[in-house]
């Protein structure tokens, strides 16, 4: 049968609407989970909503790559259990179609899926990442108050170290402020305050920390001498213009590495580290998440079909259990690859062996018309169940 014929193009039209819907859903509720940080910008620090629109749009490359595969498994699903639903395989079926003769739109979808997966992955998280990096330091630039966090040690400085416990970012007042200074050679300060004012030239990436009633501990390296000075008021000027620079000519973190980088990486790094493993699953993690579109398309044909017999809620009920049993085994799969357990290639593509061969075995029972193997398990649970019911009511 030809992959252009009326059935097929019938069949890949209806997969279209439920994959859009999809992933518009499964892409907002991922996106929710980057608003609350948002929305903390905007009522503490008063970001305009362009960089606030420009830090979601650069945060879509990373969830898509998950929620494509998620709305490829769905849209197939809700095609078939839509299509076993109206008794239209039934139809198919009677006019001689097999499970087989409906599976290349299914596949020309799910390879469409696939590639569109492998574009975000390959090409669109390295962008989105670094895209994010550069607008969060420009908006630190102009905002440096973003930087500092209420009890989280701040090294993002050359040669000074920010504790500060409380901050009022509408008063630009700091409370309980621990300051280690560097800065000048052979010498460490340590700066301890109770309150503190930050005062800032954002045009200029120039800010100053302005504190009162401290303490200041001096430790001279080359003497090996200490002094200690109390203070009214004591200023320390923070030149952001030297970060915001290194920033820019820092090494890139693997996730906003190209395939060539990340290929260069893994040839020129010989000592075979925690961070060599790591970059290798993640390359090796750019080709297996796209692949889990097929993976995902031939398991939700089966299931699909079999909702003639067990019922839609059941054939979702089950394609949610195997979605979460892939992104269980990746997770796992990561895990035992940092860890050294087995080679990252393995937990990489593990997960779409596993569950390829689940969709696969499934399909050949679906074609030969046999229950899956987990209604026969399931309609022996029940039968026990209302056998030992009854015993005790007898």
């Amino acid at each position: 049968m030809k992959i252009n014929s009326i059935i097929n193009r019938y069949i890949f039209k209806e997969m279209v609407p439920p994959f859009v819907i999809s992933l518009a859903f499964f892409l907002f509720v991922f996106l929710m989970t980057r608003i609350l940080d948002i929305i903390k910008y905007i009522v503490n620090y008063r970001i305009n909503m362009p960089a606030v629109l420009l830090m979601l749009f650069y945060s879509m490359p990373y969830f898509l790559q998950f929620v494509i595969p998620m709305s490829i498994m769905m849209a197939v699903l809700l095609t078939f259990l839509r299509l076993s639903k109206e008794n239209e395989v039934v139809a198919f079926k009677a006019s001689g179609f097999s499970i087989y003769n409906l599976l290349p739109p299914v596949f020309l979808f799910c390879i469409m899926g696939c590639f569109l997966t492998a574009s975000v992955t390959i090409y669109g998280i390295p962008w989105g990442r670094t895209s994010f990096k550069k607008l969060t330091n420009r908006v630190a630039a102009s905002s440096f108050e973003i930087g500092l966090k209420e009890r989280t040690f701040n090294d993002s400085f050359e040669g000074i170290m920010l504790y500060v416990n409380k901050i009022d970012p509408k008063e630009k007042s700091l409370v309980n402020v621990f300051i280690e200074d560097k800065r000048t050679n052979n010498i460490v300060s340590t700066v301890i305050a109770p309150n503190g004012r930050l005062l800032s030239e954002p045009e200029k990436l120039f800010f100053c920390l302005r504190l009162y009633n401290g303490t200041i501990n001096q430790v001279n390296i080359r003497n090996k001498s200490v002094n200690s000075i109390n203070f009214d008021t004591y200023e320390i000027n923070i030149d952001i213009k030297k970060a915001f620079t290194r920033a820019k000519k820092g090494t890139k973190h693997r996730s906003e590495m190209s395939l060539a980088e990340l290929k260069k990486y893994l040839k020129d790094d010989t000592k075979k580290d925690d961070i060599y493993y790591r970059t290798l699953m993640d390359y090796h993690k750019r080709f297996s998440i796209p692949v889990a579109c097929i993976v995902f398309g031939l398991l939700a044909v089966s299931l699909g079909f079999q909702s003639m017999i067990t019922g839609r809620s059941y054939g979702l009920g089950l394609g949610l259990i195997f979605f979460l049993l892939y992104y269980l085994l990746l997770t796992m799969g990561r895990g035992f690859g940092e860890s050294g357990a087995y080679p990252p290639v393995i937990g990489m593509w593990a997960p779409n062996i596993v569950i390829g061969s689940i969709g696969f075995y499934l399909l050949i029972r679906t074609a030969k018309e046999r229950p899956l193997i987990f209604d026969s398990f399931i309609n022996r649970v029940i039968r026990l169940t209302l056998k030992f019911t009854k015993k005790k009511l007898a």
